[in-house]
């Protein structure tokens, strides 16, 4: 692997932490707000985590 790869591949990474540190802080803050809703958050988190894992997934494999 060349240099830029290798830095690519580490702001893919960044990216895809920062994505799902954010949806798990605001699926945090909605069940903190509206507890009874927690089924409906939690799986809409899990979703949306899985959707920018394999975004970032498909970055990796482009670099």
């Amino acid at each position: 692997m060349e240099i830029p790869a290798i830095v690519g591949a580490g702001f893919v990474v960044i990216g895809v932490g920062i994505g799902i540190g954010q949806i798990g802080k605001g699926a945090m803050e909605a069940i903190g707000r509206q507890p009874e809703a927690y089924g409906k958050i939690q799986t809409a988190m899990l979703i949306a985590a899985a959707l920018v894992e394999g975004i970032g997934f498909a970055a990796l494999f482009a670099v």
